[in-house]
């Protein structure tokens, strides 16, 4: 059965894939609030929404990295529920991982994985209470391979999966769905890609809200990581080493 969801809270929501979320959940009728760093940019893509769509758009200005920003957030999603949380802020340094201070690798763990789980913690109780609601996770497909150059990026990104998957299954039976995104390549405009692994943001943000709408545990938008996800259960790691060493050349000369 499909949900239409009424309200939701998308985290990192101004720029990227976040945008996207925001602007086709608005198109689809659901009241918003819209979580990320800077207050302008809240401001003016809750102008857009209004405007647009007609719905009501709450703004929370918040660094989730940081505990006492993040607990308002947190506060914000036990005390106001919403029916859809879209844990989609996060963040990936790249280059190798003795080049950059721990506290950036640091850093990324405290987004990637710190922020979800305890704003994933803060609605899933009311959600499962109430026996109606959706998580949409971000992870990635730097989840299930090996990630030179984004060492601790994929580290998170598996963590995700592995999470959102648990969460479906204990779930499953309260009405509520849990659903892991995990996209691969992506760029953050709109523009026809340049390289056939390359995906648009609005096509991902669309399979997304789609798959935990139909309570699907996973979801891996485009056809050509659809038909390269079961190689990454079956070929040989040393293999599958190399090949991701290739396509992540390939895309970088792409850009």
């Amino acid at each position: 059965m499909r949900h239409a969801y009424r309200t939701a809270l998308v985290t990192g929501a101004t720029s990227g894939i976040g945008a996207s979320f925001a602007r086709l959940l608005a198109g689809r009728g659901a009241d918003l609030v819209i979580v990320a760093r800077r207050p302008a940019r809240l401001d003016e893509l809750a102008r857009e929404l209004v405007e647009r769509y007609g719905v009501a758009v709450e703004v929370v200005a918040a660094d989730l990295t940081d505990p006492f920003q993040r607990a308002e957030v947190e506060g914000r999603l036990s005390e106001d529920p919403v029916e859809l949380l879209v844990n989609n802020a996060g963040h990936g340094a790249f280059g190798a991982f003795a080049d950059a201070p721990v506290d950036d690798h640091l850093a990324q763990v405290e987004l990637n994985v710190t922020a979800l789980v305890r704003l994933t913690h803060a609605a899933l109780p009311g959600m499962v209470g109430r026996g109606r609601g959706g998580v949409l996770n971000v992870a990635s497909m730097a989840g299930f391979a090996p990630s030179p150059g984004c060492a601790t990026f994929g580290a998170t990104k598996a963590y995700v999966a592995s999470f959102s998957e648990s969460l479906h299954s204990e779930v499953a039976g309260a009405g509520v769905h849990v659903t892991a995104l995990c996209p691969g390549f992506m760029r953050t405009d709109d523009d026809a890609p340049s390289h056939p692994m390359w995906l648009r943001r609005d096509d991902v943000a669309r399979a997304g809200l789609d798959a935990v709408a139909a309570g699907r545990a996973l979801c891996i938008p485009g056809v050509q990581y659809k038909a390269a996800f079961p190689a990454l259960r079956l070929v040989p790691r040393p293999l599958l080493r190399a090949a991701v060493n290739l396509m992540r050349q390939q895309a970088a000369d792409s850009r």
